[in-house]
């Protein structure tokens, strides 16, 4: 029987992109079990580098529960809170340390004491603020807003990203002090398409997911259908894979799944493209090289402010005016895409901070086993 970890609560959230069940039946995935235990039970922090939907937190969690700590584990995405808010969340506030601040709270650090704080998508988190994430990792003490009293702190520390943050480093967008002390014990959890192995195993845990939910007997694949599962790219990983089954599941035949269920001809796919990957990205760099030329050639005034102006333009609305899906399309953090889109003119000066669709109060979630989430709701 294959290892399966799957969330506590891997039903309450059903619109969430975080892939919802990890299998460890392919070599490359085995590899990362045994990475991962061997890493658990010490208190070195880890940092998981990952595609969106490849099983990140799931995980992080399987850190926590290997690692012998007493404390609960707590997870946050960076990217669901604004920049004036995060500090607060983090590391807690004092009754009166900024306008509505009423009362006393602790931060998530203060909450993960003695057990684990998971911190996702810690590519979005802005400069100033990784400044203090650093101080908190080197003194272990925290100092909650309006306060000058420290806090001591024994909390593990994992972190995830889906941005090349040696880039980032680079580009000034994340510091380099910060990423050495992130990088200490790695683990690189590759795309779906690179675990064909683990393909299968996985649709097998939805279908028996969904099927009680259905009121399906038993349900096999048709070998047409393994074959398709396998062969696809699944840029959207396994909580693509998890959507395309329980599609299926609705609109199968007789007890069996065969390739015509599975909706993902009209997909676009990773995998059996007519071009190898190299030739693709080749003819992307040659039909952008090819228009810098032309207007090389055309004597513009101010090229540069052009061609940066429409290239934040253009993804801005690519991302449908979201700035953190921008921000992490464009490889840059939310406070300077910002700064962007108020310089063209795309973002009103007034307008708030808070990432589109996200509340400035975070949802908290109180999970069974002392677990704890921080997402948007």
């Amino acid at each position: 029987m294959n290892k399966v970890l799957t969330f506590p609560d891997s039903q309450a959230h059903p619109l969430s992109i975080r892939a919802k069940a990890l299998v460890f039946n392919d070599p490359v995935s085995l590899d990362i079990l045994n990475t991962t235990e061997l890493i658990a039970p010490s208190d070195a922090t880890v940092l998981i580098i990952g595609d969106t939907g490849t099983g990140k937190e799931l995980i992080a969690r399987h850190v926590h529960n290997q690692s012998g700590r007493s404390g609960p584990f707590v997870a946050v995405n960076c990217g669901a809170f604004s920049e004036n808010l995060i500090e607060a969340e983090l590391f807690g506030h004092e009754a009166g340390a900024f306008t509505g601040a009423q009362g006393q709270r602790q931060g998530w650090f203060e909450a993960a004491q003695h057990g684990t704080l998971f911190l996702d998508e810690i590519g979005d988190l802005p400069l100033p603020m990784q400044v203090k994430l650093l101080r908190v990792l080197q003194e272990r003490q925290v100092v909650r807003l309006g306060s000058r009293r420290p806090i001591d702190i024994d909390v593990r520390l994992v972190a995830a990203t889906n941005v090349d943050l040696v880039s980032a480093v680079e580009a000034g967008h994340f510091r380099a002090d910060l990423y050495y002390r992130l990088n200490i014990a790695t683990i690189n959890l590759p795309p779906l398409r690179e675990r064909p192995g683990d393909i299968i195993p996985l649709a097998r845990h939805f279908v028996d997911s969904y099927r009680a939910k259905l009121h399906l007997g038993p349900i096999e694949f048709s070998s047409n259908a393994r074959q398709a599962l396998i062969s696809y790219g699944w840029a959207g990983n396994i909580r693509e894979l998890e959507n395309v089954i329980h599609y299926a599941l609705i609109v199968c035949r007789d007890g069996v799944i065969r390739s015509a269920d599975l909706r993902i001809k009209e997909r676009v796919p990773v995998l059996n493209s007519s071009r190898p990957a190299s030739v693709v990205e080749e003819d992307d760099g040659c039909r952008l090289s090819k228009a810098l030329k032309d207007m090389f050639d055309e004597n513009r005034d101010n090229l540069f402010e052009q061609v940066e102006e429409t290239l934040v333009r253009q993804a801005f609305e690519h991302c449908d005016n979201n700035q953190v899906r921008t921000a992490r399309l464009l490889g840059i953090s939310r406070n300077i895409l910002r700064a962007q889109l108020k310089r063209f003119g795309l973002l009103a000066s007034g307008k708030s901070d808070v990432p589109d669709g996200v509340d400035e109060e975070a949802t908290v979630l109180r999970l069974p086993e002392n677990e704890a989430v921080a997402y948007p709701g």
